[in-house]
C-alpha cells in the first residue's frame, strides 16, 4: 500500500492523506471501492488510530471519500471531488503549503515563481 516517512516533517495524518488521495486521484483505487479501515491502516503502519483518524476526516470533508454507517468508507466517485469549486480549493491549500516550505527553506518570490513556471511547462507538454 504506502509507508510513512517517520523523518519526515510532515505530520503522519497528512502523510496517510496524500497516499490515500493520491492512489484514489490515479485510479489505483477505483470509485466506489472500499479503502481499508482505520483500524487496518493503523496496525499496517503503527501508528495511532486517531492519526489516522484525521486523514480520512480531512479526505471525507474534500470529498475523496464517503462513509457508509456499518459498511466502511469508499473511495468517492471521480466527479465528487473533481467538482471545480472542491478542486480548486484542495490544489490551492496544496500550493500554498508548497509555496510555505519553499520560503522557509529560503527561496525568494522569483524563484517560487520560476519553479512554478517550470513545473507547469513540464505538466503541459503533450
Amino acid at each position: 500500500m504506502f509507508t510513512i516517512d517517520l523523518q519526515s516533517r510532515k505530520p503522519i495524518s497528512e502523510q496517510i492523506y496524500d497516499n490515500l488521495r493520491d492512489q484514489i486521484i490515479s485510479g489505483v483505487i477505483a470509485s466506489d471501492a472500499k479503502i481499508p479501515s482505520v483500524r487496518e491502516i493503523s496496525e499496517r503502519l503503527s501508528v495511532s488510530p486517531n492519526t489516522t483518524m484525521k486523514a480520512y476526516k480531512l479526505l471525507e470533508d474534500r470529498g475523496y471519500v464517503y462513509s457508509s454507517a456499518g459498511l466502511g468508507t469508499f473511495a468517492a466517485p471521480r466527479e465528487k471531488w473533481l467538482d471545480g469549486n472542491r478542486l480548486m480549493t484542495n490544489a490551492v491549500e496544496l500550493l500554498r503549503r508548497a509555496v510555505i516550505e519553499l520560503t522557509h527553506g529560503g527561496a525568494d518570490k522569483e524563484q517560487v515563481i520560476r519553479l512554478a513556471s517550470e513545473i507547469y511547462e513540464e505538466v503541459t507538454k503533450v
